[in-house]
């Protein structure tokens, strides 16, 4: 007789449950989220770490988690540390957000692109080796999400990927939205919102949108949610409202109460 499979203890990996079939690890030296969404018979990650070697590290401890090879690769933006590690999840079908431009194949992915997060990498004190390694190999995005795109297999939670927030941290934000069974929905919202540090906006970022973007994030999860940020400890409602009012205050946006 075949011996059923049972979900390992995620904390003996260094991950953090936070429903049934859903957690998280914070990878080190960025303190970056992977998400991970298991059911039975397929495996939803998100966001892939920072280089080939911790993509690789990553991949056996989802595989152990889920007992399978990972199905599908959520990318919540296209930054080196989220998307490095990419490559080490060959057969996985990748998502990541369309860009604003009406183009189908945002040139992030292109070769101006790798390029401009290889020299991102070593500037932030990844080693130059790796970063060229992980450039190299960037996998291109086999869908691009413009707007909602749910993903619900049979006997999976329901999984909403969606672009409805951005832009704000980048042009090509991605939310993943987990409604587990009996349980509050877990949003992971990327670099959306950040607690172990303040929110970082390079030249990608939309700073006039982003406190709306949170207003529409805390739309998507309600008061409920646990919201998981692309870098630090996992939060609440308050936090993100509290993180919405500190960003329209630093980027002098004006905006109307919504609460």
């Amino acid at each position: 007789m075949k011996a059923t499979w049972e979900e390992p203890r995620w904390e003996d990996l260094g991950w953090e449950r936070l429903a049934a079939g859903v957690g998280r690890c914070r990878l080190p030296v960025w303190d970056c989220t992977v998400g991970l969404v298991t059911w039975q018979g397929g495996a939803l990650l998100i966001d892939a770490g920072s280089s080939l070697a911790e993509g690789a590290k990553v991949r056996l401890e989802a595989q152990t988690l889920a007992g399978r090879r990972v199905d599908f690769l959520a990318l919540t933006h296209p930054h080196f540390d989220h998307i490095f590690g990419a490559a080490a999840f060959a057969g996985a079908h990748i998502f990541a957000a369309a860009a604003e431009a009406a183009a189908p194949t945002p040139d992030v992915y292109g070769k101006a692109g790798r390029e401009a997060s290889r020299a991102d990498a070593v500037r932030n004190g990844l080693d130059a080796r790796s970063a060229e390694e992980a450039a190299d190999t960037l996998v291109t995005p086999h869908q691009y999400v413009r707007g909602n795109l749910t993903i619900t297999p049979p006997g999976a939670p329901e999984v909403l990927l969606t672009t409805t927030p951005g832009p704000a941290h980048t042009r090509n934000d991605l939310v993943a939205v987990v409604r587990p069974r009996n349980a509050p929905p877990v949003i992971f919202c990327g670099d959306l919102v950040e607690e172990s540090g303040d929110p970082q906006a390079g030249p990608d970022a939309v700073p006039s949108h982003w406190p709306t973007a949170l207003d529409r994030l805390l739309a998507l999860g309600g008061e409920d949610a646990l919201y998981v940020p692309g870098h630090g400890a996992v939060v609440d409602a308050a936090f993100v409202r509290a993180q919405r009012d500190a960003l329209a205050t630093r980027f002098g946006v004006s905006r109307e109460p919504t609460d």
